[in-house]
């Protein structure tokens, strides 16, 4: 078979593997684009939109709320109104289908660079195995949520794994600024910077930064007012993104306002944990960053930002798809094979809301019930642990073992 033929072959292969995840994708879309109920209906998504209009006619954009009943405020950077501002082209119903469609292609992306080493086994049919992987990927919790609202998440997702993966193959030039525009979006992707600074990346982390600082002053130039208002007020007021102890909220933070101590000794408790968290998930970013696993990278720190982040929602751990990626490889060692589906068949329960139903029903102990409602905090400990045990600690093995000394010969 010549190259073109192989060509082609993989091409027919790749246009299956959409058509897998698009009937995958179908009734999920049908669910929250036909059936859902107008009053919630693409609510986040909403939110950026009318962000976007807020800018165009000149209201104060962090004092816009969206229509009832959710009124829910802005609660991103001003540079992410203006990012937001394409939004604005067609009507709202038009925008929410294609902006669904985008979330799906953007999964396609991320599960072809997360899922590579796994895929490239099957040569021309990679792209069939990627559609497969993608269409159970649909179903994933957060993934779903994602649909569910119109969320951002996976943009920033996509963006900073497209980022760290680049640096991997190209050693100089641009490199950062995946990352830079996502945390100008949503900050949260700043967990990057500290892995960069750990990892003794400056170059990566000058352009990150200096990107994000560029975006930031223009934006600030742009909309002076608006700048002001997120820096010294929005920014500081985690209750405009809503109930913080909700179970929701899945981060330390809304775990610990769930079961902790309220107050200042809440408040510092939270701090001290996040502190540890920070200290082991750096190491461990630092030690694939040094083991040449860039999707392991950007794993740990996406469980990094999603657990000492003040408010994480279940849709922010979108990043379960890398995580899931990594932790299969190319899929020849038993054991990480068996963490991955474990993982997967987790993250298509719908666990935190069984833990508030078990709660609010008192069927079994409130403890248990605790523990289930804030199981992806729990989960995202065992990913990063997953991490250490299943990559980086038998690669580091492999890596500080002492090579063999040759055999001596004696001379007749």
């Amino acid at each position: 078979m010549t190259g073109a033929d192989t060509s082609r072959a993989a091409l027919r292969w790749r246009l299956l593997g959409v058509l897998v995840l698009a009937l995958s994708a179908a009734p999920l879309a049908r669910h929250y684009l036909v059936e859902y109920p107008q009053e919630i209906w693409q609510v986040d998504l909403q939110v950026y939109r009318e962000g976007a209009k807020a800018l165009v006619t000149g209201f104060p954009l962090y004092e816009m709320r969206t229509d009832a009943p959710q009124f829910l405020p802005f609660t991103y950077p001003p540079f992410a109104a203006l990012t937001a501002l394409p939004l604005l082209v067609l009507p709202f119903h038009g925008i929410a289908w294609a902006w669904t469609v985008l979330q799906f292609a953007l999964l396609w992306y991320t599960v072809g660079v997360a899922f590579r080493p796994f895929t490239q086994r099957f040569g021309e049919r990679a792209g069939l195995v990627q559609g497969m992987l993608a269409a159970g990927g649909v179903w994933l919790l957060p993934v779903a949520e994602g649909i569910r609202y119109g969320q951002v998440n996976c943009v920033i997702v996509a963006l900073c794994l497209w980022d760290v993966t680049r640096r991997a193959t190209v050693d100089r030039g641009g490199s950062g600024v995946g990352v830079a525009l996502a945390a100008a979006v949503k900050l949260t992707p700043g967990v990057f910077w500290l892995h960069w600074a750990v990892a003794r990346r400056w170059r990566t982390l000058a352009v990150s930064l200096g990107t994000v600082v560029g975006v930031t002053a223009g934006s600030f130039l742009l909309m002076p007012n608006e700048s002001m208002v997120y820096f010294t007020d929005a920014l500081t007021d985690p209750g405009r993104l809503g109930p913080n102890a909700g179970t929701s909220n899945q981060s330390l933070r809304g775990t610990l306002l769930r079961i902790g101590p309220a107050g200042l000794g809440g408040s510092l408790l939270w701090l001290a944990v996040v502190v540890v968290v920070l200290y082991f998930g750096l190491r461990l970013s630092r030690r694939l960053d040094a083991l040449g696993e860039p999707v392991a990278v950007v794993a740990a720190c996406g469980m990094l930002a999603y657990l000492v982040s003040p408010v994480s929602w279940v849709h922010h751990m979108h990043w379960i798809v890398v995580v899931l990626g990594a932790l299969l490889g190319d899929g020849r060692d038993r054991r990480r094979v068996v963490a991955t589906v474990v993982g997967a068949v987790l993250f298509w329960c719908r666990l935190p809301w069984w833990g508030a139903n078990l709660l609010a029903g008192n069927a079994v102990p409130n403890g248990l019930a605790r523990v289930v409602q804030s199981s992806y905090t729990e989960l995202a400990v065992v990913a990063l642990l997953a991490l250490w045990l299943l990559i980086a600690r038998p690669r580091r093995a492999i890596t500080d073992r002492e090579p063999e000394e040759p055999p001596v010969t004696l001379g007749t």
